[in-house]
């Protein structure tokens, strides 16, 4: 399954986006609300995880590849809840992208043609997004998207330790 938007392409990994997707994940700025970089040993296994989702499901996080110049530029898509949350079984929706791609509306396009598709084609009834308390850019994102925020149902994400500055989360 491939989505297009006027100025995105979202489809499945390929070889060549494995150095791009290191590079991101390596990145302390792009990373600063997630509890490390990744190494990228670390940033293959995450693209391993994610192909395998596409195998099983036939949907996950497309890697991002701006159709103008066929660049890698992130990630975007949906994805199982797969931690103990108060709102789970539940299927979120996410993004990131390379610093270069900030600014550009890139993650509220491609966010777009994955709620179009999850609603749609996919037949969900329900989507979720969230983000460390403090991550500004992604709560933006989640608004365009026309997203709700109730902060009743914030939570303590449960893989972070208590005490770490990541652990608030709003949904």
């Amino acid at each position: 399954m491939e989505l297009r938007t006027d100025r995105l392409l979202l489809r499945r990994w390929r070889p060549a986006d494995r150095a791009p997707f290191a590079r991101l994940n390596a990145d302390p700025e792009v990373m600063r609300w997630f509890p490390s970089p990744l190494s990228r040993q670390e940033s293959d296994a995450l693209a391993d995880r994610i192909e395998a989702g596409f195998e099983e499901r036939g949907w996950g996080l497309w890697a991002l590849e701006q159709r103008a110049s066929g660049r890698f530029v992130g990630f975007a898509g949906l994805s199982p809840v797969t931690f103990d949350a108060p709102f789970e079984p539940a299927v979120e929706i996410g993004w990131r992208l390379t610093r270069e791609a900030w600014g550009s509306g890139f993650a509220t396009e491609a966010g777009l043609a994955a709620v179009v598709c999850a609603f749609g084609e996919l037949g969900l009834d329900e989507l979720v997004s969230f983000t460390a308390a403090g991550n500004a850019r992604s709560r933006a994102v989640m608004e365009r998207l026309r997203f709700v925020r109730d902060p009743a149902e914030d939570f303590d994400h449960p893989l972070l330790a208590p005490g770490d500055r990541l652990r608030r989360h709003v949904l």
